[in-house]
């Protein structure tokens, strides 16, 4: 059995507008895995992205806990939560929000920087992993508007991947790339996976969750079914497998 990386207990999370209260998670029991690649899957306003920015500790629930490890984080204050995202969780989104006016290698060494002073043991840490993802160095010089959206996205992920999180958490990362490039980081993502990062992840789309080994669907605000799958590898069976699951899912 793998450990438990992050379990919730009647997690929910409601918004007020205009007077009117909007459930979008309710009671939401939950365990994540250490070691998992969990897809969070659902329909448009199912509430993947709420669910996902409460676990990652980015909100606070209405109701309800979240325990990360041994830590109860929906207690946590909004300071304590910075430095708990800090520390233990990457972010990786469907806009990386790289800053202009610096290069991509200092874009990376500012979150680094966050956590750590050891400038030389960021950079080694940073060389690694824009090594892994097939950023050079002549590249790494550049600023974000000189490299392409394919580019700027696996920077994105060394970013989230220089403190060393123990859960890297995903939003729609392809959802603004082209098939090609949506391929290729999708193919770094599990190539991180495979060396053992947790990661949870957002999407809508079919060939993103079979990257997955564990799939989680959303409907109106709960946890409607899950699908577990093999570590990821091509083959038509995986996509059998997963399509026959979204289509009880009502997909």
């Amino acid at each position: 059995m793998k450990p438990i990386i992050i379990q919730t207990e009647k997690l929910s999370k409601s918004f007020s507008n205009k007077g009117t209260i909007q459930h979008v998670l309710k009671n939401i029991d939950l365990e994540l895995y250490q070691g998992d690649f969990t897809i969070i899957m659902g329909a448009s306003g199912a509430g993947k992205s709420t669910l996902l920015y409460a676990l990652s500790g980015m909100d606070t629930p209405t109701l309800g806990t979240i325990h990360f490890q041994n830590h109860c984080i929906s207690d946590y204050s909004a300071d304590e939560l910075a430095v708990f995202r800090r520390k233990h969780c990457g972010f990786v989104f469907q806009q990386i929000y790289l800053m202009d006016s610096m290069s991509i290698m200092d874009n990376v060494l500012m979150a680094g920087l966050l956590v750590t002073k050891d400038r030389k043991a960021l950079m080694k840490k940073a060389e690694s992993l824009f090594e892994a993802v097939g950023i050079d160095e002549a590249t790494q010089a550049k600023f974000p508007t000189q490299i392409s959206g394919g580019e700027a996205q696996r920077v994105g992920i060394v970013r989230a991947l220089i403190n060393h999180p123990q859960i890297l958490f995903a939003d729609e990362p392809t959802g603004a790339l082209n098939s090609k490039t949506g391929t290729e980081v999708l193919d770094t993502l599990s190539e991180f996976h495979r060396q053992g990062q947790s990661i949870v992840m957002v999407t809508h789309d079919i060939q993103s969750a079979l990257r997955g080994n564990r799939i989680l669907y959303l409907k109106d605000g709960i946890v409607l079914g899950e699908c577990q799958l093999k570590d990821y590898e091509e083959s038509g069976r995986r996509r059998e497998q997963l399509t026959a699951f979204l289509n009880d899912m009502g997909w």
